[in-house]
This record gives C-alpha cells, sequence and structure tokens, in this order.
C-alpha cells in the first residue's frame, strides 16, 4: 500500500512563488537553465545522458560554469562539457533586451571612465551584475549604438502624422570636466494606421531655437509630412521651428503647463476661481461653446486682474488650437500628458546612472528605451481609429465656430454658465 504524501508539491510551490524571494527565484532559474542546457547537450550527444544507443554521437565530460546576469542578480550556470568539439548555449547568454544592455554598458563606460568608482559598484551591485571586462563593454556598446542609430535616422515613411508631440527632458553630463546640463528633444506622432510612434530623438546643448530647427529640419528630412497639430509647451524658438518646417501645421500649447504659467501672474488668492473658470473651458461639449466660455473667462477677470486677462488673450489661439479638431480627440491633443507615461519610464532608467559620462552614453540608453517602447507601441491597439483620422484630416479654417462644429457633425447645445457664476460667487 503506497502512503500518501505529508504535503502536496502543488500547495508548496504556490507558498515559495507567494514569497517570491530573490534567493528563491535564482535558485528556480538556475535549475530550470540547467535543465535546459542538459536537454540541449543531450540532443548534440544523440543520446539521453548515461544512455546506451546506437544513435549517440558524442558524449558528456562534465561541466565548466559561468556567470550569468539576470534581473534577480547573478547566478552561476553549469554548461555541459563533450568529449569531442565543444557546446555553448548562445540561445541564453547572447540574447538580452535593448534598454537592459544600454544600462549595462552605460554603467560599464562609467566605470571605465572613472566616474565615482564607489557609486559605480553600488549601482552594478543593486543591478545584480558581478563582474564587467573591458572587452564585454567594447563588444555589447558597438553593436548597441549601432541599433539605436539605425533606429533613429529610420526613414518615417508610415506617415501621414496627423498628430505630433514635441518634448525635451533635461539631463546631466560630463563634458570638459564639469558637469552640464543637455537637452533631450524628443517627438512622438500618430502615424497613419492610427499607432503612436517614436519619430526621433537628438540631444541639445540648449533648449533654443536652433536646437528646435535642426530637429525638425531631421525629422522633414527623414519623411515626417501630413502634420496638422503640434501639442507642447511653450519651448524657446520651438514655435518658429514649427513654422519654418511644417508649413500648414497648428500649434497647441500644453493645457497643463499653460496653467502652470498662468498661475505665475495670477495672485495667489485669486487663482482658485481662476482655475476653477479656466477648466470650465475645457469641459464644454463643443468648439462654439469652448470659445464662448473662454470669452466670459476674459470678461470675469478683465477688470479685477487686467495682467491676468492679458496673458489669456495673448494665448488664447494656441491654448484653443485643439478646437479645429473632432471632440473625440481632444484630450489626446490639448496636452502632452499622454507622453508623460513615456517621460517616467525614460527618467526609471536615467535616473539610476544619474549623470551621463558622455552624450553617447545618453543617446545609447535613452535611445534603447525608446525603441523598445515603440516595439510595444507597433503591435498593441491603435491610438486613434483609422475614421477618427480622416475626419481630423479635414481641412477646418480658423474662427469657423459653430460652422466647423456642425461639419464634423456635432450639435451647438447652450453654453455652461453655472460654473462661471459659482466661481464669481466664492
Amino acid at each position: 500500500m503506497t502512503a500518501n504524501p505529508m504535503m502536496d508539491p502543488a500547495h508548496l510551490l504556490d507558498e515559495h512563488l507567494a514569497q517570491a524571494s530573490p534567493d528563491l527565484m535564482r535558485t528556480m532559474l538556475r535549475a530550470f537553465i540547467d535543465t535546459l542546457m542538459s536537454a540541449d547537450a543531450d540532443a548534440v550527444c544523440g543520446a539521453d545522458y548515461g544512455a546506451s544507443s546506437p544513435e549517440r554521437v558524442n558524449t558528456r565530460n562534465g561541466y565548466r560554469h559561468r556567470p550569468f546576469d539576470t534581473r534577480v542578480g547573478t547566478i552561476d550556470v553549469a554548461i555541459p562539457k563533450l568529449r569531442s568539439g565543444s557546446y555553448f548555449p548562445d540561445w541564453l547568454l547572447e540574447r538580452r533586451r535593448r534598454a537592459e544592455r544600454a544600462l549595462t554598458t552605460v554603467v560599464a563606460t562609467a566605470y571605465l571612465l572613472g566616474v565615482s568608482t564607489r557609486r559605480m559598484e553600488k549601482l552594478v551591485e543593486t543591478l545584480g551584475i558581478t563582474r564587467l571586462s573591458k572587452s564585454q563593454v567594447s563588444e555589447m556598446a558597438k553593436d548597441l549604438d549601432a541599433q539605436v542609430e539605425a533606429f533613429r535616422t529610420r526613414p518615417l515613411n508610415a506617415g501621414p502624422y496627423t498628430f505630433v508631440a514635441a518634448d525635451a527632458l533635461v539631463m546631466k553630463v560630463r563634458e570638459d570636466g564639469r558637469v552640464a546640463n543637455v537637452h533631450a528633444l524628443l517627438a512622438v506622432g500618430v502615424n497613419a494606421d492610427g499607432h503612436r510612434e517614436i519619430l526621433g530623438l537628438q540631444v541639445s546643448s540648449a533648449e533654443d531655437g536652433a536646437g528646435w530647427l535642426g530637429f525638425f529640419r531631421d525629422l522633414t528630412a527623414r519623411g515626417l509630412t501630413g502634420v496638422r497639430l503640434v501639442t507642447s509647451d511653450a519651448h524657446a524658438g520651438l514655435v518658429a521651428a514649427i513654422g519654418a518646417t511644417l508649413p500648414g501645421a497648428s500649434w497647441q500649447r500644453c493645457r497643463t503647463h499653460y496653467a502652470a504659467n498662468l498661475m505665475a501672474v495670477t495672485p495667489k488668492t485669486s487663482w482658485p476661481w481662476v482655475k476653477t473658470l479656466l477648466h470650465s473651458v475645457y469641459d464644454q461639449p463643443d468648439a462654439s461653446s469652448v470659445h464662448a466660455q473662454f470669452d466670459r473667462l476674459l470678461d470675469a477677470v478683465e477688470v479685477k486682474l487686467p495682467k491676468v486677462a492679458a496673458h489669456l488673450d495673448a494665448a488664447r489661439a494656441d491654448v484653443l488650437a485643439f478646437t479645429s479638431f473632432p471632440k473625440e480627440v481632444w484630450r489626446q491633443v490639448w496636452s502632452n500628458n499622454p507622453q508623460e507615461r513615456l517621460n517616467r519610464e525614460i527618467r526609471r532608467r536615467t535616473d539610476v546612472v544619474g549623470i551621463f559620462p558622455d552624450r553617447t552614453s545618453l543617446i545609447r540608453l535613452v535611445g534603447a528605451v525608446l525603441a523598445e517602447q515603440d516595439d510595444e507601441w507597433a503591435e498593441g491597439r491603435r491610438y486613434l481609429g483609422l475614421d477618427l483620422l480622416g475626419r481630423c484630416r479635414l481641412t477646418l479654417l480658423p474662427g469657423e465656430g459653430a460652422q466647423a462644429a456642425s461639419a464634423l457633425g456635432e450639435t451647438t447645445p447652450e453654453v455652461n454658465t453655472d460654473l462661471t457664476m459659482q466661481a464669481l460667487q466664492g
């Protein structure tokens, strides 16, 4: 009679997986890798380990150990040795994700250039990497640089790119023996298939007109066409660069960044009700109601806050550029908020490095992250539907108001004045 086991193996495994400790994960991963390599070596030999078979063409001869860097730390893998010839699991030890390889290369480059040795050792330890050789660094960097350069210079042939979002991230780089701030200029577009696409990456010393002009000239030279709207913050020289390189494209000033700019010129005691009125502009159901509510906002602040009224009036066309398009896309185009998730992912990787040893390392890491994100977007769901994109490409003349909304099949209900009255009474 067979005795029942005292402990359920499935229950034990569930408990271990629930704990998910790094030591447990390393042990399980090492056992899984060893099993796969053993099966692979048996296939090369033509027979199972220790089994007699007329089909055997080789035999096993011990193991050689090699460290393998993983997300849960460095593990020791036992690679089977053969009596004749050699066996190497290139399917395991060569393949890595681009961003992880880029991060490893950046860390290694910083280490070799003498950037805060103690800090680099601590960083490498955090990543679970135990050793980095100069030859390994050189080969990884060479391969990655070629991939990133091909991605950054590829033709933009999936247009027209109806909507484009531009942004700049400030990062620190060592140059000429000092730490300097540089600007990573980024652009994301919606292509003809409705998917988001990373359009370009350049590093500029200053976020000025020359930097943005060179950036957009590169995009147009690579095939950027059909742009109807560019959304961004009020970066210096950006509007002029858009006008010079993208004729016919409008500029949408990011509503989130504009609110911060408006708050800077508004008295602190008045900001709550001014903010409420500003938000009420974006809550309207159609284009004509948005413009009517903006007029009410101007009337409400004109007497009490003339500087605020002047600021709003000067920014009106740029802040309300989204009203020329169907309401279904307003949330996607009236601010840079959809791009913030991408920016957070970039920051998550670059914050590990802190100060880059040079611009090449910065482009290597950020470019690898962007390339991976671009692959995920291409395989994911459409950002905008094809029918909606077709409607967005209809030519709408500025100031058409209700006629423009009617052409898009929208109704023109009465302007919502409740929020205006509540804000003024408050």
